[in-house]
């Protein structure tokens, strides 16, 4: 079986205690999107470790365990270097593969603190934005970070609302068209009326 084909993709997920698998059903999404590439040297950053202490917004609840989607993808990715971001200092750690920082993505020049790490310089192949989830904060943090996504390289929003989904097309449309010919974005719907839709950007070859 392929290392990412969407079945193993969700049981690492889960054994790891990440929500994309079930109930999410991202996994086949990804499985797709990065077969290809599971055994290269990548660099994958992720905002969001999905804090356990209930004070913070878009927490995953006392249960949650923090860091679970960057120990999938290290699992999922054996060869690559794991990046991770979370505005909850408390939860931020350090393990083999494995390096986080604090970001506020509501804050443009702590997205900009965030990308001068000297860890991050030179970018990254992957970046899966599962912070905050309004549209405010996704807009943010998308353009504080798209342009440190290297060449090939895949950007993917996750947790869009239904609610949200128009104002994603005219954005797209009328601004993201102009301002970033170098890369495709889609609309994945996977739940109409939900909130488990996601926005995917490749960046071009340059």
């Amino acid at each position: 079986m392929n290392a990412l084909a969407p079945t193993k993709m969700c049981r690492v997920m889960t054994k790891c205690g990440s929500d994309k698998g079930r109930p999410n059903n991202y996994t086949p999404v990804y499985s797709a999107l990065f077969k290809e590439r599971c055994d290269q040297p990548l660099r994958v950053f992720e905002l969001g470790l999905g804090s356990n202490n209930t004070d913070v917004p878009s927490n995953m609840g006392v249960f949650g365990l923090p860091g679970a989607s960057l120990r999938g993808w290290r699992e999922l990715f054996p060869h690559a270097r794991v990046y991770g971001a979370d505005i909850d200092r408390r939860i931020l750690f350090q393990e083999d593969r494995i390096k986080t920082f604090y970001c506020d993505q509501l804050d443009q020049s702590s997205i900009h603190e965030l990308w001068s790490h000297p860890d991050l310089q030179g970018g990254v192949d992957i970046i899966i934005e599962d912070g905050l989830h309004t549209f405010e904060a996704n807009v943010s943090f998308l353009e504080g970070a798209l342009d440190h996504l290297r060449p090939g390289g895949i950007y993917v929003t996750e947790d869009i609302g239904w609610n949200h989904v128009q104002d994603w097309h005219g954005r797209l449309q009328t601004i993201y068209s102009k301002q970033y010919p170098m890369y495709e974005f889609a609309l994945v719907v996977l739940a109409d009326r939900g909130y488990n839709n996601l926005l995917v950007a490749r960046r071009g070859a340059d």
